[in-house]
């Protein structure tokens, strides 16, 4: 896999939008690649932009009755008859003239339309597991709920929380779900949130050291005498919640390590780590 077919992957990961299959594909790939985590932080970033720079704008006042009026020719307009389609084809269909503007207050009362059953192709759309399908779709439905009047509150919802905060979550409610927790040499502590049958790993750490902005933390999956990168993170405040790249093993050790910026140039730690959690 190259950087660039990585970069895709990031973008799907970051949008929740990756299929089981995918998503093995891009966390084996960050594992063989650490330097590529500067991607992913991104695209985490680039998504809560998105989700808060979008202005609210008002829906138009008779949004429900052109809804109704478009429904109301859609279930007026003939089935094409298969054996005549042919014959039909040469010849100038006759002009419909559309039906007339529904009043909003005639509109307000009117009972639900009845639903109709999903075209095939939007069937078909659906039973595609790609996520590039699943990531177009995000795209679409974000359009149609902001030209509804959706604005950035209501988007920013979707991505109130970091994939960070949301993954410990879901580690949290995990019947699986295990933690470990080690101070730091300078009073504060890390904590460790994992669980196995999700694959994720979250650390949760207060008190870090202060560092300079030439360099980052990097975390660690000690596994026997080989150290996997985890991903970079830096600490903006008191209490820092990093999601780490890649899943636990039984028996694997979570270290941070202060590394150049952008992580350690050549996949293995280039200091000694201010701290190691356990997790046997």
């Amino acid at each position: 896999m190259n950087e660039e077919e990585f970069a895709e992957l990031s973008a799907g990961h970051a949008l929740g939008a990756l299929s089981p299959e995918d998503e093995r594909a891009y966390t084996d790939a960050l594992a063989a690649h650490p330097e590529w985590a500067a991607i992913v932080d991104v695209d985490a970033e680039t998504v809560v932009v998105l989700a808060e720079g979008v202005a609210d704008v008002a829906p138009p006042v008779d949004m429900r009755s052109r809804l109704l009026s478009r429904i109301a020719r859609e279930s007026a307009a003939p089935a094409a008859d298969p054996t005549t389609a042919d014959a039909g084809a040469t010849e100038d269909a006759p002009a419909v003239p559309p039906l007339p503007e529904v009043p909003a207050s005639i509109a307000a009362d009117a009972p639900p339309a009845p639903s109709a059953g999903p075209p095939t192709e939007v069937v078909q759309a659906i039973e595609r597991r790609t996520w590039t399908r699943g990531l177009f779709g995000l795209v679409a439905s974000i359009v149609l709920l902001v030209g509804l009047g959706w604005g950035a509150g209501a988007l920013a919802n979707l991505w109130a929380d970091p994939p960070a905060v949301q993954a410990l979550e879901e580690i949290e409610q995990a019947p699986d779900a295990e933690s470990a927790t080690a101070e730091l040499a300078d009073g504060g502590e890390a904590t460790v949130h994992w669980s196995e049958s999700l694959g994720k790993v979250v650390l949760v750490a207060d008190g870090l050291p202060e560092i300079p902005s030439d360099r980052t933390f990097e975390l660690w999956f000690v596994r026997g005498e080989e150290a996997i990168s985890a991903g970079t993170f830096d600490a903006s405040g008191a209490e820092s919640t990093t999601l780490l790249t890649g899943a636990v093993e039984p028996g694997d050790t979570i270290a941070i390590t202060v590394e150049q910026a952008g992580g350690s140039p050549d996949g293995d730690p280039t200091t000694d780590p201010i701290v190691a959690i356990p997790t046997a």
